[in-house]
């Protein structure tokens, strides 16, 4: 990996670190100030939800490499439900490597691609949560409960809920819950990224070391990792 692909990944991701810190859906800052390592939280503010009034911690590792690569999500607190494995990680299309799978079916639109964004996954695991694919289970236990006894099943739910509130810094408000959902997954354009990308120029090289965020930084366009002339 070249020095220009490692300082892509973490401008960009120090842009949409500040983005995301800005939603009201999603508690997340970077483990001991590495870009690369998040720990995150999903709050569940839709009240149609089964999940509604959750705090679903997790965290995320993403590839020094990112964009190319996809990032790595685990919920901290394992959940009951048909596509998270009991280790708490998830079986969802969009962080499975680029490319077209024969053996799962899966289409290159359908997985992770160099246009997706952090953004778009975290939208992407709270719409799995009520909209579970039994056909792929990762837990054929709750896939076989969602399907014959779909009372048990949200009455499993809801203690899990109740289980991750326990997780909730005590210097954290919960957000009161909106009337609808977190915007949708918006589709996305194969063809966005360029290699022009890859050969900008960011002055001089990182060190191997994990990089430590600081709010100082030089503010950059998420998607072309150039400077931008002010500040968000």
């Amino acid at each position: 990996m070249s020095s220009d692909e490692r300082k892509i990944a973490e401008r960009m991701l120090m842009n949409e670190l500040k983005e995301l810190q800005k939603e009201n859906w999603v508690d997340v800052d970077p483990r001991d100030g590495n870009l690369f390592i998040w720990d995150v939280a999903l709050i569940v503010v839709n009240p149609t939800s089964l999940y509604s009034g959750a705090y679903l911690k997790a965290e995320l590792k993403i590839p020094k490499n990112y964009p190319m690569s996809p990032p790595e999500f685990r919920f901290t607190r394992p959940l009951f439900h048909p596509n998270i494995y009991k280790d708490g990680k998830l079986c969802i299309s969009i962080l499975h490597a680029p490319g077209e799978d024969e053996t799962s079916g899966e289409l290159a639109s359908e997985r992770w691609s160099p246009a997706q964004r952090i953004f778009t996954v975290l939208i992407s695991i709270l719409s799995l949560l009520d909209d579970a694919e039994v056909s792929s289970a990762a837990n054929v236990d709750a896939g076989v409960m969602l399907r014959k006894d779909p009372e048990g099943y949200k009455k499993v739910v809801r203690e899990n809920v109740e289980a991750s509130r326990r997780d909730i810094p005590e210097d954290f408000v919960m957000p009161l819950n909106v009337e609808s959902a977190p915007p949708e997954k918006e589709e996305v354009d194969d063809d966005f990224w360029c290699e022009s990308e890859m050969e900008s120029d960011f002055g001089e090289d990182s060190s191997d070391a994990e990089m430590m965020f600081d709010d100082d930084d030089e503010e950059s366009d998420p998607e072309t990792g150039e400077d931008e002339d002010k500040a968000n």
